[in-house]
């Protein structure tokens, strides 16, 4: 029979409020002057690359040509990217608690929040394809890349992913990955396999139940790659007596 180690009640009990734990748990960030110092150079470099898209030159451009505008409405759109693909930045990492365990998931308002702040990005190409004179090819080339990206890369998983979570709880482990989903008690758990890779970094962990059911939880598909190290962590620590597996490696 499986008993909650004093270390998880500990867990639980504090809210995941302890400074030793909330260590393990959130993703560190860079600082927030870095964090500053980047988007600045990201506006700089594009507001100096979106040159090339207008029908203008350096002359009439320093004169005060209106193109000067269309410029930093292109440096705020590739921002706006950046801050979409950025998550960190505007959505810091952490873990919930409550009485039922720890739950991993991405953060609730963060997809609402991305897709509010991509609108911008089309209306501002469009609002400058429509005002000024564009070099078309070029224009389209460099809208496109900031249209397209943040939907391949961050929405569409996003939107796909939204409702995934992973569960550990003193008596259960509960997940759901799109359509697949469980509960299982730990005392119907027979073995925990954490599945690395070469790098020793977690990316799966399976369930062997007392039934000889194998239930593969793909933790990179449910998009918690920001909590893989805390994920590990917390099992290595909390099921110790059931992980007898810790150095497999993915294929």
């Amino acid at each position: 029979m499986y008993v909650p180690s004093t270390g998880f009640l500990t867990i639980i009990a504090a809210n995941f409020e302890a400074s030793y734990v909330m260590g393990k748990i959130i993703r560190p960030r860079y600082p927030v002057e870095f964090s500053i110092g980047l988007l600045i150079l990201v506006f700089s470099l594009s507001f100096l690359l979106s040159f090339q898209f207008f029908v203008v030159s350096w002359r009439k451009l320093v004169d005060g040509s209106g193109e000067y505008w269309g410029m930093f409405l292109a440096a705020i759109a590739t921002t706006v990217t950046a801050l979409v693909l950025w998550e960190e930045l505007l959505f810091p990492v952490k873990v919930k608690a409550d009485e039922h365990g720890a739950i991993f998931r991405n953060h609730s308002t963060k997809l609402k929040t991305q897709l509010l702040i991509y609108c911008v990005i089309p209306v501002i190409f469009t609002f400058i394809y429509a005002t000024y004179e564009v070099r078309t090819v070029r224009f389209m080339i460099f809208a496109t890349v900031c249209i397209i990206v943040p939907v391949i890369t961050k929405l569409i998983s996003g939107i796909k992913n939204y409702n995934d979570f992973l569960r550990l709880g003193p008596v259960s482990i509960e997940y759901r990955n799109n359509d697949e989903s469980g509960t299982f008690r730990l005392n119907d758990i027979r073995q925990i396999a954490l599945i690395r890779d070469g790098g020793k970094v977690l990316h799966k962990v399976q369930l062997l139940t007392v039934n000889n059911n194998q239930v593969m939880i793909d933790l990179d598909e449910m998009e918690l790659d920001a909590f893989l190290d805390a994920i590990d962590r917390f099992i290595v620590a909390n099921y110790e007596n059931l992980v007898t597996e810790k150095a497999q490696l993915v294929p």
